[in-house]
């Protein structure tokens, strides 16, 4: 397993965060549901909303359009929790 940085992990668990979140208000579908009637694996679904895994990008493409939304706008939601001051290097 590749060695992941302290800033690193907290930009995947927000953005599992954000995906849950999206799915419960947006889409009101369990997490089974949603993962079947979009054909995305539960399996993975699961740790990336629980910050356990780092999505590739295809996946996070294939999530935004079972949300019905441009992945744009999930990054810029997932910007919003992070805030201005988050900085992923040392600045």
């Amino acid at each position: 397993m590749q060695y992941k940085n302290e800033k690193t992990l907290q930009l995947i668990k927000k953005f599992g965060q954000t995906l849950k979140d999206k799915r419960i208000k947006q889409i009101k579908k369990s997490q089974t549901l949603f993962a079947y009637e979009y054909e995305l694996d539960s399996g993975n679904l699961s740790r990336i909303e629980n910050g356990k895994i780092d999505p590739k990008l295809t996946m996070l493409w294939r999530i935004a359009e079972a949300l019905g939304i441009p992945l744009s706008e999930l990054i810029k939601s997932l910007e919003e929790r992070l805030g201005s001051d988050f900085h992923i290097s040392e600045q």
